[in-house]
């Protein structure tokens, strides 16, 4: 599977209280905003508090991998192959995102992502 780029999504209760714990406290620059939602940059890597997901959080914040791939059938297929049980589906998310859902031994979850190229994230070159 060839990947292209990941973050870290943290999930929390509280994406407001989190948001500003990295932003002001930390001090890391926000690299896209989106409705409820701050991804940071984070050296070479990215993290990401969604709003979206406070709803399945636990009391302890948990993580989630992000991995981005040129082309979600072929990483389906060799994941698939791989053994790797996948726990949702890819589908097209209300984001216009193809995610499917898979979970690595410990149980965390890791959204694999395929952006169209007609999706704002690859066309807007800000």
């Amino acid at each position: 599977m060839e990947v292209l780029a990941s973050r870290v999504l943290l999930r929390t209760r509280d994406p407001q209280r989190l948001q500003a714990f990295y932003r002001d406290r930390l001090g890391l620059a926000v690299a896209r905003e989106y409705p409820g939602g701050m991804v940071f940059h984070a050296g070479n890597g990215l993290i990401e508090v969604p709003g979206h997901m406070s709803e399945d959080a636990t009391s302890s914040a948990g993580a989630v991998l992000w991995l981005q791939v040129r082309d979600m059938g072929a990483a389906e297929k060799e994941l698939r192959e791989a053994g790797v049980d996948i726990v949702r589906e890819a589908r097209t998310e209300p984001w216009g995102l193809i995610e499917m859902h898979v979970a690595d031994p410990d149980d965390r979850t890791i959204i694999v992502v395929e952006i169209p190229a007609d999706h704002p994230l690859r066309t807007d070159t800000r």
